[in-house]
């Protein structure tokens, strides 16, 4: 502490879980510039997962769903997750296979783009499956 008013700088504790503590005598105010840099740097570098979603309707009709599965392919080819769900209004809850056999289509349909993360599964009045992009 000494060496550090000596030459006007702070004494910095570097590694406190060492033994004995890591200190160094350096200015505290240029230490969290840098420190905050690094952070900063480490966080743009880690990827951001997007998620995109395309919705079902349990009689969807074969134009629409070739529209949605174009959009679904350029989904995966930017790299993004593909949630793809069938929503159910009111009584068309009867229609839970159509619903199911939907999804697994667009699945088989997409296999060479992507990979199936979780296959359908009904949550309430929805049917969500997610589909991640190959590398």
């Amino acid at each position: 502490m000494r060496l550090a008013d000596a030459q006007g700088l702070d004494l910095v504790e570097i590694s406190p879980n060492a033994e004995p503590p890591v200190c160094k005598v350096m200015d505290y105010k240029k230490f969290l510039y840098e420190q905050k840099k690094r952070d900063k740097a480490l966080k743009s570098k880690a990827t951001k997962v997007i998620i995109k979603e395309i919705r079902f309707g349990p009689q969807t009709d074969d134009h629409d769903y070739a529209f949605k599965r174009k959009h679904a392919e350029k989904f995966l080819k930017e790299g993004a997750k593909l949630k793809a769900f069938v929503f159910f209004k009111g009584r068309s809850i009867i229609f839970k296979e159509q619903g199911q056999i939907l999804l697994l289509r667009l699945a088989q349909d997409l296999e060479e783009l992507g990979k199936v993360e979780q296959m359908p599964r009904l949550e309430g009045k929805r049917m969500t499956m997610f589909i991640a992009p190959k590398k």
